[in-house]
């Protein structure tokens, strides 16, 4: 992948209720580490503490972050679940990045562990966001309304950071999305690989053009 590291923050135990499937999936919680284009930076940072509710329902595990606040020059959340920021306090500097559609839905309270909100730098997007050449936030809207993910562009080939946009790989691409369409005009026809939040498996291919 090239400058694009996971890392593994834990997991969760999904019920059944809540991904269609016949008992309790064991998930892994995944972050990524990016050095791209100058730019050091951390896509996700893990399960927060705080809900003994929330833990009694997905019985997480938690994984030390492998980076600090001297490693990392900017945080990217794909959405402000609690298995999403769990770490973000530790970078009380560090700007993290947000669509202000989350960031409001979010500070409104009964979305996540409001105690993980307070004492982060957040900075409010409205949309596309370049970070630095070749590193482009895209909304993504689906899992939450202000989901998004991260496009990096390799010149030769792209990698899609998505987060939670699909739970499972080879769930890709389906129900069609309208932010598809805009994947696959950045990716231009190069071979791309689109890496998750809850599934180690790669998906690989050729992102469809616009219709």
């Amino acid at each position: 992948m090239g400058g694009v590291v996971r890392v593994e923050l834990g997991e969760l135990r999904r019920p059944p209720q809540e991904w269609g499937g016949p008992g309790v999936r064991v998930e892994p919680v995944l972050g990524y580490v990016v050095r791209h284009s100058g730019v050091r930076l951390l896509f996700d940072t893990g399960v927060g503490t705080g809900s003994p509710e929330t833990d009694a329902h997905y019985r997480p595990v938690r994984h030390a972050l492998p980076v600090g606040p001297a490693d990392v020059d900017v945080v990217v959340n794909c959405h402000l679940h609690f298995d999403h920021i769990g770490g973000n306090q530790r970078f009380p500097r560090t700007p993290v990045l947000v669509q202000r559609t989350e960031l409001a839905v979010a500070r409104a309270g009964g979305y996540t562990i409001d105690s993980l909100l307070p004492g982060v730098r957040y900075e409010e997007l409205d949309g596309e966001h370049e970070i630095a050449p070749g590193v482009l936030i895209v909304p993504t809207p689906g899992h939450t309304e202000g989901h998004q993910s991260l496009v990096l562009d390799h010149g030769d080939r792209v990698t899609v950071l998505a987060g939670q946009a699909y739970d499972f790989a080879d769930e890709f691409g389906r129900p069609y999305r309208p932010w598809l369409d805009r994947l696959g005009e950045l990716a231009g026809g190069r071979p791309a690989r689109v890496l998750f939040a809850h599934d180690r498996e790669v998906w690989e291919g050729t992102l469809p053009p616009p219709r």
